[in-house]
């Protein structure tokens, strides 16, 4: 058996008044994925748990076939892996945005979202001339303004502390994104249990917080943009700490087929780091045409073969849903086009990995379309929204995608360990 498994970054929506009150799914031209669905059958997901908006990096686990009831390690751990940074137990790894700010009132989160690597790469040699008493720290600017944050200090530290980016909430230990306003502040971080190692992390979260405060708003590369009429890049927000690795079984021992990952982002390569799935490298995350041949000359016997797709959840957050439905016709045009045909008989999944509703400008808990190809009978509807509502496949959870489309049973040690 081969297996394609393309997860679409957020592509799920809601109507949307800008395209007639259909959404970029279903407005946009898709030849190709439409080929594909015709002879799939469809259903829809719940990535994570009903009622819960969740981030990629606890949406991809599950749709891969790892849930956890307990014992999350945390979207800053899966990003320090795949940044490259070590992580022991105790070190305190948390995900960090490079935003925009005016004291501690958060203006952008993203500082205009055009932060070149150069200035990221810049802002965190900045960062790691501060000094924490008490603590070595390691900070990481990895795609953009995204970066990670590592804390290490003698006696080890507890995740058990909250969030300074009050765009995301913790809940049972990962992510879940929040309604934000243009009040929105840097918050104060908190410990959530009586620890001393608790207090002592969200004593050196807050201290990182305003350490890093002073040092943004003196760089020169801030002033550069300031000048250019850009956002700077003046503060950092830190979420879903993490102080362990997780214990998983690896996707070989799990599913009894080789894994192979093709992805980019920071968090993608971390799962697949921890999962043991072998990485394929994508020269430009942008060249949809590199990984659709990546893809193809990737699928082998006993293979599962995993792609990331994150165009779509960037249009979602920045409320464009003209932008999203032109860049799901991209994907269709340079990635779907000769997929069908050029994947010599493997089986072929695609879904979400969570909802980015444009009307939202952020995650929601949206149940996510699935197409499965099949040698039967398919359902002959295009992979929608509302398709999915009507497919054969029915209501799934995310931890029951890949095993559905793979068959036969499979160990789920994430859960059982929980």
């Amino acid at each position: 058996m081969k297996v394609g498994y393309v997860l679409l970054d957020g592509c799920a929506d809601r109507p949307n008044p800008a395209l007639n009150y259909t959404t970029p799914l279903e407005a946009a031209f898709t030849p190709n994925l439409d080929s594909i669905a015709r002879r799939s059958k469809l259903g829809k997901v719940v990535t994570v748990r009903a009622g819960v908006a969740p981030e990629s990096d606890i949406a991809v686990f599950n749709m891969l076939g790892y849930s956890f009831d307990s014992g999350y390690p945390g979207r800053g751990v899966v990003e320090a892996v795949g940044s490259g940074l070590e992580v022991r137990k105790g070190d305190l790894a948390l995900r960090a945005n490079l935003a925009s700010s005016k004291g501690r009132r958060i203006i952008d989160r993203r500082a205009g979202r055009d932060l070149t690597q150069h200035e990221a790469d810049g802002l965190a040699e900045a960062l790691n001339s501060v000094h924490l008493n008490g603590a070595e720290f390691e900070f990481r600017a990895t795609v953009s303004y995204r970066g990670v944050l590592v804390i290490r200090a003698e006696g080890g530290l507890s995740a058990e502390v909250s969030n300074t980016d009050p765009a995301y909430s913790k809940v049972g230990g990962f992510g879940a994104a929040r309604a934000t306003s243009s009040d929105d502040r840097v918050l104060r971080c908190v410990p959530e249990s009586t620890s001393l190692s608790a207090r002592m992390a969200a004593r050196l979260v807050n201290e990182f917080t305003v350490k890093s405060l002073k040092v943004l708003a003196g760089s020169g590369i801030n002033r550069e943009r300031v000048r250019a009429g850009k956002l700077p890049a003046n503060c950092v927000l830190l979420r879903d700490a993490g102080d362990h690795l997780p214990r998983v079984d690896s996707f070989k021992d799990k599913y009894g087929l080789k894994g192979t990952a093709i992805v980019e982002m920071p968090a993608e390569v971390g799962i697949a780091k921890i999962l043991g799935m072998k990485m394929v490298t994508v020269s430009d995350r942008r060249d949809l045409d590199e990984k659709r041949r990546l893809f193809v000359s990737e699928l082998r016997e006993g293979t599962v073969v995993y792609v990331h797709i994150k165009g779509p959840d960037e249009f979602g957050h920045d409320g464009d849903a003209l932008g999203k439905k032109r860049c799901i016709e991209q994907v269709d045009r340079d990635f779907f086009s000769g997929v069908a045909e050029k994947t010599g008989g493997a089986k072929i999944g695609v879904s979400c990995d969570h909802a980015t509703p444009c009307s939202m400008k952020m995650h929601s808990s949206d149940p996510v379309p699935l197409l499965v190809t099949t040698d039967s009978k398919g359902d002959s509807m295009r992979f929608t929204e509302k398709n999915a509502a009507k497919g054969s496949l029915g209501d799934l959870r995310g931890r029951e995608v890949l095993r559905r489309i793979i068959g036969g049973k499979v160990r789920d040690r994430a859960s059982e360990d929980s």
